[in-house]
């Protein structure tokens, strides 16, 4: 494992219950205890700052998304319109 310091962490008595109770079912330390805990709150924290960098780019792509959408809809219309024209044999404008 790689260099390791000693921290001293204040907790309430219902808490420390709560991981002493886990701690002896699962036959683990209290300092065992706290590094997963910490690693699993780290983890997870990653988890959530991709996912909210994911949703601003979804965001960002919708705008882009509905930009080109509307200019190729715009283009069409001017190609149907165009199309119609030569129909009825008018000249376009």
């Amino acid at each position: 494992m790689a260099e390791t310091k000693r921290i001293m962490i204040s907790l309430p008595n219902s808490l420390l219950e709560e991981v002493d109770d886990i701690v002896s079912m699962e036959s683990k330390n209290r300092s065992e205890f706290i590094r997963e805990a910490m690693k699993l709150y780290l983890r997870e924290r990653k988890k959530i700052q991709i996912k909210e960098k994911m949703k601003n780019g979804y965001r960002e792509m919708s705008q882009i998304n509905l930009y080109l959408a509307e200019m190729g809809l715009e283009e069409d219309y001017n190609e149907l319109i165009s199309y119609e024209n030569r129909l009825i044999g008018r000249e376009e404008l």
